[in-house]
């Protein structure tokens, strides 16, 4: 019997998985730089970690969550999103009590029971970041920007961004009231009707089309914030206009987790059809207290690293993800491969990375696998080179080769790696 990848997930296989991890490393690279530190927390939580701070309305929630009872009979959760671990742990080590915000970014799989599709799996990788303990419009500009610049500095050009405000526990119950009162004149589901009074948010995040022609004229959050609201979007959209940072007002985005409030935003990308966001966040000054933290404010953003690899093949940006190897060892008898093997972990050593042929492969062989390798050069080695004191270094590129001394071979390929 022979067993194949789950449904819905994937294999991130070489070379492939030297680009991946290049558009990783990018997307939170501009984060490292502004002081975020790594965090990783569990693939798996207590369920109501997710059920209380997601929001049982979410269909992540209702429909998506991979739930499973432990040995102990404690029902734990795979995670589908990574913002409610991240707070959990803020409040559980007391992050909160040194220095705020506290900033933190990571990555990893999540996992959701979806409708597989292109650019929607049921495992999925995101890059994230999170700004906890600080309630400033000016944070909220700069983790908006740090994404913006994630994409920006991979070369892609074909994203924009989404925001608005989503208010806050003053703005919002009026709000509230106004939006169920809209809706409540639509032809609309049973299931959709309960989404509604539950969170009538929801039902303008709908994707279906029957019901997105009867949403036109439904009020907007935007148009109904409070004094301190307008005050802290306005205060957002001046810091990112003071860094050149673009966005599109988008009165009806609503993102699929309950926790948003305020400060809310995504990515879309024009080459990827339905499944058109890449990336997205916003504030949840509400979270902590809704787990059973701390009154703590907080705002972040995850950015898939699947979908930003699917946008850059649509927009036919290649990322720059480096050789494998630099150099190939080409051993000619077994005592020229224990010398260069030693020569081998001498080069890895010194910083540089290398690889060497084994097993009883020929030279044919050994020279087919040194061009499959990617490196630069190949460093030939047999007995009658041992015996002068040096070995071939041959430059995979342009064919030249020459015999370089065994003592000098290292620095000399430093040199020629420069």
């Amino acid at each position: 019997m022979s067993f194949t990848a789950p449904k819905g997930s994937y294999d991130i296989l070489p070379p492939d998985s030297s680009t991946f991890l290049a558009v990783r490393d990018a997307l939170s690279r501009p984060a490292r730089l502004a002081g975020y530190e790594y965090i990783e927390t569990p693939i798996f939580e207590d369920t109501g970690l997710f059920a209380r701070g997601v929001g049982e309305s979410t269909e992540v929630v209702s429909k998506e969550m991979y739930t499973f009872d432990d040995k102990g009979g404690r029902s734990l959760t795979l995670r589908p999103e990574g913002t409610a671990g991240v707070m959990r742990a803020v409040i559980e080590h007391k992050l909160y009590a040194g220095q705020l915000p506290v900033k933190l970014w990571y990555a990893g799989p999540n996992f959701r029971y979806e409708r597989p599709q292109a650019g929607r799996y049921r495992h999925f990788t995101q890059v994230g970041a999170e700004a906890v303990g600080v309630d400033d419009p000016m944070l909220d500009a700069e983790v908006v920007a740090l994404a913006w610049d994630g994409y920006r500095t991979l070369g892609l050009r074909g994203f924009r961004l989404l925001l608005t405000s989503l208010g806050d526990e003053t703005c919002r119950p009026p709000y509230r009231a106004l939006l169920q009162s809209f809706l409540s004149n639509l032809d609309l589901d049973a299931d959709t009707r309960r989404r509604a009074e539950i969170n009538p948010l929801r039902v303008l995040d709908d994707k279906r089309p029957q019901v997105r022609a009867q949403l036109d004229g439904a009020p907007v959050m935007v148009d109904h914030l409070c004094s301190e609201c307008a005050e802290h979007y306005d205060g957002v959209r001046t810091g990112l206009a003071a860094i050149g940072v673009e966005w599109e007002e988008t009165p009806q985005l609503v993102r699929g987790l309950d926790y948003y409030m305020r400060t809310t935003f995504e990515f879309v990308h024009s080459g990827l059809g339905a499944q058109s966001a890449i990336g997205g966040g916003g504030r949840y000054d509400g979270l902590s207290a809704a787990i059973g933290g701390p009154d703590l404010t907080g705002i972040g953003w995850a950015l898939g690293v699947d979908r930003t690899l699917l946008a850059l093949r649509a927009e036919g940006v290649a990322v720059p993800a480096g050789p494998r190897v630099q150099v190939y060892g080409v051993p000619l008898g077994t005592t020229a491969a224990a010398r260069l093997f030693a020569l081998t972990a001498a080069l890895r050593a010194a910083g540089v990375p290398a690889d060497m042929a084994y097993g009883s492969r020929g030279l044919k062989g050994a020279m087919k696998a040194a061009d499959r390798s990617g490196a630069a050069y190949a460093v030939v080695l047999g007995d009658r080179d041992i015996e002068a004191g040096t070995a071939q270094l041959k430059d995979l590129r342009s064919g030249d080769q020459v015999a370089v001394p065994l003592d000098a071979l290292i620095a000399t390929i430093q040199e020629k790696l420069t």
